[in-house]
């Protein structure tokens, strides 16, 4: 399976979980290594255009290309499992608690949740603890630009 991830180039082929450790996310607390990719390229993008302001364009982005192997052990996240305010921002205590319980238990590679921004698409999240990750790898970098349209105000 090959997954998406969009990053500042100086952080592209880092693929420790170090940047959603240091502030968090829906799906992990600070303090908690947690890689994020999606399922296309398009759900990448607009993941990042949720979270810039408008009027500010971003710069030096890449878009990383991972294969995750098809022995990895997946865990599923149905919307039907979750609270009534997983999607909301900032991201509930109980969403990250799921996640932080993934990483800590450790037994699977990737958790495939549904995606806040765009319905019926997935994130799936690494986790770079998990004993089989050094299975998981890079296979492309390119140069990735926005379109300006999303962030015009």
């Amino acid at each position: 399976m090959i997954v998406y991830r969009l990053s500042k180039s100086k952080y592209s082929r880092d693929l420790s979980g170090s940047g959603a450790e240091k502030t968090g996310g829906r799906w992990n607390s600070r303090g908690k290594a947690l890689i994020y990719t999606s399922s296309s390229r398009a759900l990448c993008a607009l993941e990042i255009a949720v979270h810039t302001p408008l009027g500010i364009i971003p710069r030096d982005y890449e878009l990383v290309s991972i294969e995750i192997p098809d022995s990895a052990m997946f865990l599923e996240i149905k919307t039907t499992g979750l609270p009534a305010d997983w999607k909301s921002f900032p991201h509930p205590g109980s969403t990250q608690a799921f996640g932080d319980n993934f990483i800590a238990s450790g037994k699977q590679q990737v958790l495939k949740v549904p995606s806040a921004v765009v319905q019926g698409d997935y994130n799936y999240l690494i986790n770079p603890q998990n004993s089989g990750h050094s299975k998981i790898r890079i296979i492309s970098i390119e140069p990735f630009e926005f379109d300006e349209r999303l962030f015009n105000k």
